[in-house]
């Protein structure tokens, strides 16, 4: 929706920057399946809840 060169959106997914945010969490996600078995739990678990925090802190705002 666009009136005389403002853009309006409707959510935080309507936003460019929350679809590239959720693009690369869904790619960390993809990677850290490929992370050696000794990292699978701590630095795993780190990664995935850093990468997901991105999106969520844009949603509360």
């Amino acid at each position: 929706m666009e009136e005389k060169g403002k853009k309006y959106f409707r959510t935080h997914e309507d936003l460019a920057i929350y679809k590239l945010a959720f693009s690369v969490a869904m790619e960390i996600f993809e990677q850290s399946k490929k992370f050696p078995v000794e990292e699978k739990y701590f630095l795993t678990d780190q990664i995935r809840r850093c990468s997901r925090s991105v999106c969520a802190n844009m949603a509360e705002v």
